[in-house]
């Protein structure tokens, strides 16, 4: 006889068969029972003292190959250089946890969720994370919590991934604890081969851990893709709910291994009795001593681990590492023979390749050593090699995907010309244009073709996938080439090459008056810069340069999708606007974006690349097959005219 975490938990659930899983509940807790949802062996009291390991990563993203980052090390001289590094990749995450692991009784390995998206390999390489599901596997982990982009795609191919998860020996755990799927999704619990479980029970040293699932609630259910009928919880009952379930069955060390956020697993905390650990991710949080940022890693939010009290008032550790397969966290936690927490420690090892180039070229021996050593003195930048193993599992995809780029993924049989800033001769970013293109005359009026398409696709594809959108905005300088002809995933990567992630804002119409202002006052105050001029999909205006800074565009419209029609901007309405993660914090100067509060924000984390393949997917096709882009009617172009 057994208790399966979704039988906890389960909906619907008729009078009779309460009574009887009530009494499965008292067997559990009497004789100590196994449970059916990933637990290995009963669940006894803890009688001695436990020191715990735990590794883990987050919103990897289809991030599998290595990336080049730039860090501050120390030469021979003792002078601090600037030196590219290779950082992370799937097959260093795969090294590190086995080497980790290495010379320690007891481990637990875990993702918190948001592998799915983000790159080429999530889509273009074989079956819908397919090549995902191939490297975490090599990792085996305890545990997988479902993140808000496993929902991108709706449940069905969400199914489809977690059987690419379990179709080998490794079966790791998906757990959620708030997700409710509804009776026709693919993962309802009446027929789905690979069920989400509230929690699983671990065992180490002969002691039960319990390890409870979340996923972000509002930020699934509005910016992803689940079906209409499936339903998210509120995270703090829904946890406290799985805990209490886990201390009926006797187990009093628990970790919930949560997507919901940095600010808010601090919030959830102080609301639950019963949690130890709490695993975080969704948040992209680097948490680290503040020597991260000495050494050009990025600026830490918090310590690793931060240390909080839950609502009985004991210790916490509380984590989360960073993203992108470039961290893997390794916290220790030592619980009392009582279960409670005594102290935890850790290191957010950031996974950096052996080599190092400097100047354009590889450091000579004496500097790479003196690297090597400013690297050990760091404490967190760990020399990782790739594993093997996990190099000959990614090479077919890493192939498929170099086919795709090779691929033509539509026609332009019209240059679509590329202009930062409208204007004639003698206007900034002028000479951009080919004149072909300034012959036609109209980027002169408009500014470019392309860019304006690029923030029409970031509204139209954010509209229909992305939980709805109003407006959407680039900066010119985010859209690099013009496009014309036969064109390759390549030239998209081309076109869009900062990995650039998209956001939801929600902006009063005095707000987004000012944000146009605030890049057409970057492009023309003191430090100008062309990069800066904005371009919307869905907004439109008038400019006329010679008038003061913050007067200088007019006549505002919003295009009202549901009537088909431009209208004035609604002073008592707010919008919904998509714009990148650089220009959302702040990027070209756009201040307004960078002070919208945290509940009128955010992360969505879908690629403008992926956007933007996406729409051009939609467009109708030629007679050779293929999406035919091409400028826009002019009624679209967010620039209705230009005064210089």
């Amino acid at each position: 006889m057994c208790l399966s975490g979704s039988q906890h938990l389960g909906s619907r659930i008729s009078p009779t068969r309460n009574l009887a899983r009530a009494l499965v509940v008292a067997l559990v807790a009497i004789f100590g029972l196994g449970a059916c949802d990933g637990s290995h062996g009963s669940a006894a009291p803890a009688t001695s003292p436990l020191e715990l390991t735990i590794l883990h990563v987050n919103d990897h993203h289809s991030n599998l190959e290595a990336k080049t980052k730039t860090v501050l090390l120390n030469d021979a001289e003792g002078v601090a250089r600037q030196v590219s590094v290779h950082t992370g990749g799937f097959a260093r995450v795969v090294s590190a946890f086995a080497e980790l692991a290495q010379g320690r009784e007891h481990v637990l390995k875990l993702h918190a969720g948001d592998a799915l998206t983000g790159t080429l390999y999530f889509n273009r390489a074989g079956e819908l994370g397919e090549a995902d599901a191939a490297l975490m596997n090599l990792v085996c982990f305890d545990a997988f919590t479902l993140g808000n982009h496993e929902f991108d795609k709706g449940d069905s191919s969400l199914a489809g991934w977690l059987s690419l998860l379990h179709s080998g020996e490794c079966r790791t755990p998906i757990l959620s604890a708030n997700v409710r799927f509804g009776e026709s999704s693919a993962l309802h619990p009446s027929h789905t081969p690979v069920p989400v479980m509230p929690y699983t029970v671990v065992k180490r040293s002969g002691q039960n851990i319990g390890i409870v699932g979340l996923t972000t609630a509002e930020k699934t259910k509005v910016s992803s893709s689940p079906d209409r009928d499936t339903q998210f919880e509120d995270e703090a009952v829904a946890a406290q709910r799985a805990i209490d379930a886990l201390k009926q069955q006797g187990i009093d060390k628990i970790i919930v291994l949560s997507h919901i956020g940095y600010d808010q697993d601090k919030r959830l905390i102080t609301r639950l009795t019963g949690v130890d650990v709490v695993v975080g991710g969704d948040s992209h949080s680097l948490l680290g001593p503040e020597t991260l940022a000495t050494y050009g890693v990025g600026d830490p939010v918090g310590p690793y681990p931060v240390t909080l009290r839950n609502a009985d008032g004991d210790v916490v550790c509380l984590v989360q590492a960073w993203e992108y397969a470039q961290v893997v966290g390794e916290l220790r936690v030592h619980f009392d023979e009582a279960g409670r927490v005594l102290a935890c420690e850790g290191t957010p090892h950031l996974l950096v390749g052996a080599d190092f180039i400097l100047d354009a070229r590889a450091a000579g021996p004496t500097d790479a050593a003196a690297f090597r050593k400013d690297m050990e003195r760091s404490g967190f930048l760990r020399t990782t090699l790739p594993d093997d193993k996990a190099i000959e599992v990614l090479q077919p995809y890493k192939e498929s995907v170099q086919v795709y780029k090779e691929t033509v993924v539509a026609a332009a049989p019209q240059e679509l010309c590329s202009r930062r800033v409208p204007g004639g001769p003698g206007t900034p970013d002028y000479g951009r244009s080919s004149p072909a293109c300034n012959a036609r005359g109209s980027v002169s009026i408009r500014g470019g073709d392309i860019q304006q398409l690029v923030a029409q696709a970031y509204v139209e594809v954010a509209d229909s996938n992305y939980g709805g959108a109003d407006i959407s905005l680039q900066s010119g300088g985010g859209v690099r080439i013009p496009l014309q002809g036969s064109i390759t995933a390549a030239n998209i990567l081309e076109l869009l090459p900062f990995d650039g992630k998209l956001w939801r804002l929600e902006l009063s119409a005095a707000e987004l008056r000012q944000v146009v202002e605030e890049g057409l006052e970057a492009v023309l105050g003191p430090n100008a810069s062309s990069g800066a001029y904005p371009y919307t999909g869905g907004l439109r205006w008038d400019v006329d340069t010679t008038k003061p800074k913050g007067a200088r565009a007019s006549n505002f419209e919003y295009f009202h999708r549901p009537s088909n029609t431009w209208l004035p901007l609604d002073d008592a309405k707010y919008y919904r606007l998509f714009t990148l993660t650089f220009n959302a914090t702040g990027g070209d100067g756009y201040e307004t974006l960078a002070k919208v509060p945290p509940h009128r924000r955010m992360d969505v984390g879908v690629l403008d690349v992926d956007v933007f393949l996406t729409y051009i997917e939609s467009l109708p096709k030629g007679a050779d097959g293929l999406p035919i882009l091409q400028p826009l009617d002019a009624s679209y172009y967010s620039t209705k005219s230009f005064k210089y």
